[in-house]
């Protein structure tokens, strides 16, 4: 019986991700004070970055 190793998590990829998604998030809050438009689909797409950075 063989066994597999569990790949692990590229840190480098994860911490630039993670500042990616902190700066969407920055903006989105920003925007809330000149487009509640503009702050809903920063803030969802921080939110769905946030599930890639996850994923790395």
């Amino acid at each position: 019986m063989k066994k597999e190793k569990q790949k692990l998590p590229d840190a480098r990829k994860h911490q630039i991700i993670s500042f990616v998604k902190s700066g969407i998030r920055i903006l989105g809050y920003g925007f809330l004070w000149f487009s509640l438009d503009t702050a809903i689909i920063l803030l969802i797409l921080s939110e769905m970055v946030g599930i890639i950075e996850e994923l790395v």
